[in-house]
């Protein structure tokens, strides 16, 4: 007896994902067995763990296996699970819609991209592994009752924008998935997904390593074989273990359809016993800066699946880090709120953040392309460790790729800096901004330019908060060439400009009146050799930057007074002390106040408090001298 069949639309982001994947032609199509095979396996591990939580669900766990079911008359394949099923809302909510903030920009990608390698890439990284079973299916009708629940519901979509939904009485435990394959791939041999040995191979290339049995029935007929090794890749020794199955392995475990840049092996022994298989990305998901992401590595306890995402063992800026560990001596029902006060987890927890750090590491020391690649997809999260993780700061800043303007195609780490400051340099000299462009053209850097020393360039808006946290590196302390005073001059420089700062006296005490509503003080410079001014803050004040930030996020900040520094030395700064010496017009003078002002802080890349007075002043100023 089945109940009422309705049919229901697509959301419509799930509606264009079908039609791209019905009217595209990927490279590879035997990925699809691979995707539900991974999701037959998840649910097989989620029963296992609902059932050790749950002693009154009623739940058989005594044969937990997947079986591949070829129909060659009727050209189908159905993958079916005995595992922890799904009720009519989930259904609805995972199967008819796609419930993720980043299916838009996905499809963007999915349109744009001009292969169809890149393609299919983009399918893996947004997670959509279902949608591609209408690559080879002109129809796909599912099966399945949830663990627990008497009633079970039946889909079925041929990916025309539509499916249709109902209740069925009778439905075993768990999710069959039965595609009616596409007529024209049985045309061509390498796409007969009803043919046994094609199936069967798939598993073997793609799935050999999961650990519940996947069942195909002989040629002839008669009692399901299984066809997977089912031996865990992190249990057996390195040596044994390919390339392409730790490739394939990491495919399973994340959902990308990429190889991983890095596959890292740990083995704890002694008192408490774990192993670990762990993989860096290639390429950072699209979700690594959203707040609602899934993060954190898989936890098994004696190679039993406890959870996903089990964040406890991953600090927030390795979120990128996917893999496995195997603990010996947790207990099975391990809850997230045990594991969170568990010494064992923390443990395991240090040990895991130090391997992956010191691989890093050792990537940027003997693989430097890889560690390229590594950096410009994770270095901004990395970077928020500097502020997270006092206990392996030192190890973060050892691998910390930084911009600097000793080699504009090239990054600098803090040691290679140190390695070579100048004789008798005792700072690590830095600048924070938006654009490298903008801070090379700053005029904060004339005079460490002119003295060929090397300053640090930092875009990331994460620069402008870890900078002010960390005092020093290696003994050097870490200054900010656009605050507090430079002293990079000679002893015969200071002593002339002790001079100087008598005869201009007069002007900056003027100066500092004039302009007392939006500077703490006017002086002279030593950071300035080509440009008339410029403004600098003191020492512990925000950066403008970092005061643009605190504003777009909706946090007032108070207004900040900066000092305003003069180039004795440019001609304009001359002419206008000669003139206030002079005694000259006195709006004048006053204009040309604002006016010096105002580049200072457009040289900077600021914004101007009144830019209309600012473009009358010089009109007029313009004016005058023609």
């Amino acid at each position: 007896m089945t109940g009422k069949v309705e049919t229901l639309e697509f959301q419509s982001e799930a509606r264009q994902l079908l039609q791209l994947m019905i009217h595209s032609i990927y490279s590879n199509k035997d990925t699809f067995l691979r995707e539900l095979v991974s999701n037959a396996s998840d649910a097989l591990d989620k029963v296992r763990l609902e059932a050790f939580r749950d002693k009154e669900l009623a739940v058989d766990t005594d044969d937990l296996h997947i079986s591949l079911e070829i129909d060659r008359e009727n050209r189908a394949l159905t993958v079916r699970d005995n595992g922890i099923g799904m009720s009519r809302d989930d259904v609805v909510s995972l199967i008819g819609t796609i419930a993720k903030s980043g299916t838009a920009e996905f499809l963007r990608k999915l349109k744009e991209s001009q292969d169809a390698a890149g393609a299919q890439d983009l399918i893996g990284q947004f997670g959509v592994g279902f949608y591609a079973s209408f690559m080879v299916a002109d129809k796909v009708t599912l099966v399945t009752r949830r663990a627990g629940e008497t009633g079970g519901t039946r889909w079925e979509s041929a990916g025309a924008g539509t499916y249709t939904i109902e209740d069925v009485a009778e439905a075993p435990q768990g999710t069959a998935v039965t595609l009616h394959l596409k007529a024209e791939d049985a045309e061509e041999h390498l796409y007969d997904y009803a043919s046994r040995a094609k199936v069967v191979e798939i598993v073997r290339r793609y799935s050999d390593f999961i650990t519940w049995p996947i069942r195909v029935e002989p040629e002839g007929g008669g009692e399901p074989e299984t066809v997977n090794s089912r031996k865990a890749l992190w249990a057996r020794p390195q040596s044994e273990v390919s390339e392409d199955e730790y490739t394939e392995f990491y495919k399973h475990v994340s959902h990308d359809w990429t190889a991983p840049l890095e596959t890292i092996r740990l083995a704890a022994e002694g008192t408490f016993e774990y192993q670990a298989l762990l993989f860096i990305p290639e390429r950072a998901p699209f979700d690594l800066y959203m707040r609602d992401r899934k993060r954190g590595v898989q936890l098994y306890v004696k190679r039993v699946f406890i959870m996903d995402d089990c964040e406890e063992l991953m600090p927030e800026y390795l979120r990128f880090v996917k893999g496995v560990v195997d603990a010996q001596d947790l207990s099975l029902n391990v809850s997230r709120e045990i594991l969170q006060r568990d010494r064992q987890i923390e443990l395991m927890r240090r040990r895991l953040v130090k391997k992956v750090l010191s691989t890093v590491k050792s990537m940027r020391a003997d693989r430097p392309e890889k560690y390229e690649t590594f950096w410009s997809e994770f270095g901004r999260a990395v970077k928020e460790g500097l502020l997270d993780d006092t206990d392996n700061r030192d190890a973060i800043l050892d691998i910390t790729a930084l911009s600097s303007t000793h080699d504009a195609e090239k990054s600098t780490t803090l040691g290679e800096y140190v390695s070579r400051m100048k004789d008798g340099q005792d700072a690590i000299y830095y600048m924070t901004g938006e654009t490298r462009s903008a801070l090379e053209n700053s005029p904060h850097l004339e005079a460490f330019r002119a003295k060929g020393y090397e300053v640090l360039l930092l875009t990331d808006p994460i620069d402008e908060m870890w900078v002010g946290s960390i005092p020093e590196f290696d003994g050097r302390k870490l200054q900010s060439v656009a605050k507090g005073q430079v002293d990079l001059d000679s002893e015969e420089d200071k002593a002339e400009a002790r001079l100087r700062e008598e005869e201009f006296a007069p002007l900056l005490g003027w100066l500092g009146e004039q302009l007392g509503e939006d500077v703490k003080e006017v002086r002279l410079s030593s950071r300035l050799t080509t440009s008339p001014a410029c403004v600098v803050g003191d020492t512990f004040d925000i950066t403008p930057n970092l005061e643009k930030m605190y504003r777009a996020m909706g946090q007032e900040v108070p207004k900040i007074k900066r000092v305003l520094e003069l180039n004795p030395t440019h001609p304009l700064v001359t002419a206008l002390r000669a003139a206030h010496a002079e005694q000259q017009e006195h709006a004048d003078l006053a204009d040309s106040a604002e006016l010096i002002y105002g580049m200072a802080i457009l040289a900077e890349g600021g914004d101007l408090t009144d830019p209309t007075k600012f473009v009358k002043l010089l009109a007029g100023r313009l004016e005058k001298a023609l």
